[in-house]
């Protein structure tokens, strides 16, 4: 008797898009329990290195989520799909996309992850 071959479980996916900036980021629905502990963590006061400011913990908790939860961007009509290259794009962003992808981290997180808090 043949086995059948199983489709991997693939997570929901929202694309949420900048007209102004000519940009579509498309967000994973799904985050799981070891992922949230790992954010929890990082984001806790006793995660935080005395070196940390409070900027400094901000920014390493969007990173951590835009890591996690980020599966693609478009720009101006080029996608961006590998987890390198997406995290390299994050790096290199203007403080307008920042500010835009923080914006939407907040609004899916608040949709689909009620308990993870965005700063």
């Amino acid at each position: 008797m043949a086995k059948r071959k199983r489709k991997p479980l693939t997570a929901p996916t929202s694309n949420y898009t900048s007209v102004e900036l000519g940009q579509t980021l498309t967000v994973r629905g799904a985050l799981s329990p070891k992922t949230r502990a790992q954010y929890a963590q990082e984001t806790s006061p006793a995660g935080v290195r005395a070196a940390m400011t409070q900027e400094d913990v901000r920014e390493r908790a969007i990173e951590f989520l835009f890591e996690r939860l980020v599966c693609g961007w478009e720009i101006a009509g080029v996608p961006t799909e590998k987890p390198k290259e997406l995290l390299t794009r994050y790096r290199v962003a203007s403080r307008e996309e920042r500010a835009w992808i923080t914006s939407v981290l907040r609004e899916h997180c608040a949709e689909w992850f009620p308990d993870v808090a965005v700063p």
